[in-house]
This record gives C-alpha cells, sequence and structure tokens, in this order.
C-alpha cells in the first residue's frame, strides 16, 4: 500500500536533511503529542528550523511529513477479532481538505463525495491493513485521497479507540469501545451482542440512512489579537454532533447548536462589512468562518461552487 512519506528525527540537523529527501513544503509535528501539538507547515529550511526548536520543546522527537494539502481526508473504523472476522464500522469524510487537524474540521458520516470504486477500494485497503498488522480490537485508520483521480495514500493508523471512534460510535450506534474491550478479552464479534440495539451480533455491518455531521467549536473570539487560522494544530474547545436525513438538514442542525441558540442555522450568520470585502480571502485561507463565508458566497451569488472548490 501507499503510505504519505514520513521520516522521524532526533535533531534540527537531521530534520533539516529528511526535509530535503521529502521536498519542500513539509509538514513537521511532534511525536508522542495529541492534538496535533507543536506542529506547522514549512515551506523552506529556515521555516523548518523555526518550527522544529518549537516541537522539539515538547518533545523529544518530531516527524517530517509529506505536504498533501488540497487532498480529501477520509476516515474508516474498523473491528477484528482473533478469529480473523473483520468489518468496517463507519467511514468519515472531512469537509475541508488536508491540512486542517480532524478536531477542527467538520466531518460527515457517512462520505458524501465518493464514488463507489473509491469507496470499496480504500474499505479493502483497510481490511487488509488491520489484519496485516494483526490488530485484535478496533482500529482507526485514515487516508489522504487525491480529489483529481482515486490515487491515495494511508496517513495515519491508530490501533485505539481516537476522537473519531467515539463520533463513529455515536452516529452508527454501534458501541465500540464496548466491542473493542470484549475482543480483547478474547471473545469474538459472533459472540458479542450489539449492546444498544439488543438485537443483531457484532458482526454487521452498521448501514445508515441518514447523515451525520461534527461541527467544532471555537471561542478565539474570547481573546484578542489571537489568530483565528485553522491548521495542523487544533484549537477547537469542543464539538456538537447533528443527525439528520439530509447533509442539509444535519448541517443546520449542527450550526445551531454550536452557536448555542445565537444563530438560527447557516441563514442567521452573517459577514460583517470588513468580512464581505475581503471574502476571497476568507474562502482561500482557512478560519474558523470559512463556513459562513461559504454560505455568503453562494446566497449572494459571488462565487459558483466550482470557484469555491
Amino acid at each position: 500500500e501507499t503510505l504519505a512519506l514520513s521520516y522521524s528525527a532526533v535533531s534540527v540537523e537531521q530534520a533539516l536533511e529528511v526535509a530535503e529527501k521529502i521536498g519542500y513544503p513539509v509538514l513537521v509535528r511532534a511525536a508522542f503529542a495529541l492534538g496535533g501539538l507543536g506542529s506547522g507547515f514549512a515551506d523552506n529550511p529556515q521555516e523548518l528550523r523555526e518550527l522544529a526548536v518549537k516541537a522539539f520543546a515538547v518533545s523529544e522527537q518530531i516527524l517530517i511529513d509529506q505536504d498533501l494539502r488540497g487532498w480529501k481526508e477520509i476516515e474508516y473504523e474498523v473491528v477484528r477479532d482473533g478469529r480473523d472476522n473483520c468489518i468496517t464500522v463507519c467511514n468519515m469524510e472531512n469537509f475541508d481538505p488536508l491540512g486542517v487537524h480532524t478536531g477542527d474540521s467538520i466531518v460527515v458520516a457517512p462520505s458524501q463525495t465518493l464514488t463507489n470504486s473509491e469507496y470499496f477500494k480504500l474499505r479493502a485497503t483497510s481490511l487488509k491493513v488491520i489484519r496485516s498488522l494483526g490488530i485484535i480490537g478496533e482500529c482507526n485508520i485514515q487516508y489522504a485521497l487525491n480529489p483529481h483521480s482515486e490515487q491515495y495514500c494511508i496517513i495515519e493508523v491508530n490501533a485505539r479507540l481516537s476522537r473519531s471512534s467515539a463520533l463513529a460510535s455515536k452516529a452508527t450506534g454501534y458501541p465500540l469501545a464496548y466491542v473493542a474491550t470484549k475482543l480483547c478479552l478474547g471473545k469474538d464479534l459472533v459472540s458479542i451482542r450489539n449492546s444498544v440495539n439488543k438485537t443483531t451480533t457484532a458482526c454487521f455491518e452498521p448501514s445508515l440512512d441518514y447523515c451525520v455531521v461534527k461541527v467544532p467549536r471555537w471561542d478565539l473570539a474570547k481573546f484578542s489579537k489571537v489568530s483565528t487560522k485553522l491548521g495542523s494544530c487544533m484549537s477547537s474547545v469542543g464539538e456538537v454532533m447533528a443527525i439528520g436525513k439530509t447533509f442539509e438538514e444535519a448541517i443546520q442542525k449542527a450550526v445551531r447548536m454550536v452557536s448555542g441558540g445565537a444563530a438560527e442555522g447557516l441563514d442567521g450568520c452573517g459577514l460583517t462589512a470588513a468580512e464581505t470585502d475581503n471574502l476571497e480571502e476568507l474562502l482561500r485561507v482557512p478560519t474558523d468562518r470559512r463556513l459562513t463565508a461559504v454560505q455568503y458566497a453562494l446566497e449572494s451569488g459571488r462565487c459558483s461552487v466550482e470557484e469555491i472548490n
């Protein structure tokens, strides 16, 4: 399988060496850190040196990764038992392309823009990976998918419950933590009953006839002079999940909830005069206001779907 180029480094000099192998720009992140702590993108050796010094302040090792900004970010939640029974519980798609931390991105389940071929190709790869690694329990696999072709690569494999696993569990009604615990104790998927619906076994793949949307919440406006740009380092302080028959219904519910009732959905979120004058920049650079900018651009007719995309 194709993997995103990634090397570890224990010194600034070594980081500069491996960055030359990969080619600029690169993603710099601290190892053994959650939420993208100490991470960022470097376009040249000087920026890499500055980011590496910051990353080494929180970890003794840093990772230098290939820059795949602009590609779709897709996740699959997979479970496997000791008898090699294996299923994919849920697949999710990030609203924002690669470059924005998953915790700061709107996430949709199931995926909305994958073709049938892309969906089953990534599903087959997920099953192959968890079997190859010999994982018993739950596994989260993250992919980068080229939006203009079926080219993809594996970004990360987490043999544990992650932030996305909690969303997948709530979205599907499949108790991932409960099932993973039973699998680690030697049970198999066929013998475990679904503790939520009380009818199927854990060996059934959930099928969603509805759409689930997760929207993060930021409190950046509370702090003066703080940057509102979103990147590889997570800055959200919470999130909400909404369920609807369609994506439009779910996203409206989520925006209503995350605003604490201050907005009636996307229709109630307006831009300031300064923001409307700077609309192209708001659409191009990811911030906590980008969703509102997309809504305004479409409603006002200033941009087409193709131009926004």
